[in-house]
């Protein structure tokens, strides 16, 4: 089975060298991403980690959209935080943007959640995500 690279100009462009998102077979991959405005590529939302949230679902929701799958296809979302603090906050927008996208009764994704350093100070959260279709 070979791999195909997913990309869109709907979500920032990847800054290093990695896709945007990787598809094979009936799995998608989404790389992290973080709360930057694809029309812009600039961060959004200075010390908002709520905005921050939702933009960067918005850009996993793009890649994913991109690759054939929905927010209701992922198998797993990992969120990556910068501050203990943000959690309460972050959790709020995400419960939100699965409601909106996840069909009620619908198996909810898994998520995983973690405190880090992240690439820029502006940055308050990174998510990436893995969707299976059918």
């Amino acid at each position: 089975m070979t791999a195909t690279r997913v990309q869109t100009d709907a979500a920032p462009a990847p800054a290093h060298t990695f896709s945007q998102g990787v598809r094979r077979g009936n799995l998608l991959q989404v790389s992290g991403q973080g709360p930057m405005d694809p029309a812009t590529n600039t961060y959004i939302a200075e010390g908002d980690v709520r905005a921050q949230t939702l933009r960067t679902l918005q850009n996993v929701q793009a890649i994913l959209e991109a690759g054939g799958a929905s927010v209701a296809d992922v198998l797993m979302f990992r969120v990556y935080l910068t501050k203990r603090e943000d959690f309460a906050a972050m959790n709020e927008a995400y419960g939100e943007f699965i409601e909106q996208h996840v069909p009620s009764g619908a198996t909810l994704p898994c998520r995983t959640t973690v405190f880090v350093g992240l690439p820029h100070e502006v940055m308050l959260v990174e998510i990436d995500a893995l969707a299976a279709t059918d």
